[in-house]
């Protein structure tokens, strides 16, 4: 007589998938307890990093006079910063300034010698265009809205950020942005007054020192930001950070 066995196959119980589950949150638990304080460091880290990059675009650009900037008013670089802080500090529709990275020709400069922008479809990167930042306003001083900001934004690398730059002025023993727009003596406090160009001729100090207020954009589409675009300036509420600078004569 031939004896027959049955294999039966037996599957988890409710109670244990509950436990197995218990025991996989605790494990995720401490996993993020260790290591989302590193996670954190390294984002903080990045944004620390992307923030100086950013301040030292907006620093070296704004005192920068290029080729075809010179005028009456931008006699000298720092004619040109004084102009562009005071512009800036106007309660109504101030002209920030917009800081960002585009792709510019490595073998191309326009006339003001700023790399030719370059799509990504029309080069290689690292042997036709290299990713150049740049700080310019929408307007020029010579030609109204200024063209290599509309040509710029169509090879763009990454965000727009709008700047607000005011000087910063002595009260109470300590650097506070300032609350009026124009510039002042830092000191007592007085308005600098006169207007033959360049008006920076009657600052008496040889630095200006400025914060610059960072803001996030809704958009960065040529259309929005372009002369004649939806973006206003007089909108932006809350910066993103906040760097205090300088610039020297």
């Amino acid at each position: 007589m031939k004896t027959q066995f049955q294999t039966f196959r037996r599957g988890f119980t409710l109670l244990e998938t509950v436990i197995a589950i218990g025991v996989l949150a605790v494990l995720l638990t401490g996993f993020m307890i260790v290591f989302a304080p590193a996670a954190a460091g390294i984002r903080k880290s990045m944004t620390v990093q992307e923030a100086d990059r950013l301040a030292s675009t907006i620093e070296q650009e704004i005192v920068n006079l290029r080729s075809g900037e010179e005028s009456t008013d931008y006699v000298t670089g720092f004619d040109k910063a004084y102009r562009w802080i005071e512009d800036s500090m106007k309660k109504s529709s101030p002209e920030v300034v917009f800081v960002y990275q585009y792709r510019g020709s490595l073998t191309k400069s326009r006339t003001d010698g700023s790399p030719e922008p370059v799509k990504a479809t029309d080069g290689v990167p690292g042997a036709d265009y290299a990713v150049v930042p740049m700080a310019r306003r929408r307007t020029s001083l010579t030609s109204g809205s200024d063209p290599f900001f509309e040509k710029d934004l169509q090879a763009l690398e990454g965000r727009v950020y709008a700047v607000k730059v005011k000087q910063l002025v002595y009260s109470g023993g300590q650097m506070i942005a300032s609350t009026k727009e124009v510039i002042e003596d830092p000191t007592p406090g007085e308005a600098i007054t006169g207007t033959t160009p360049p008006v920076s001729g009657k600052y008496p100090e040889a630095v200006i020192a400025f914060s610059a207020e960072f803001y996030n954009l809704q958009s960065s589409s040529p259309s929005f930001l372009k002369t004649g675009g939806k973006f206003d300036s007089s909108k932006l509420k809350t910066p993103v950070f906040t760097r205090n600078l300088a610039v020297r004569r």
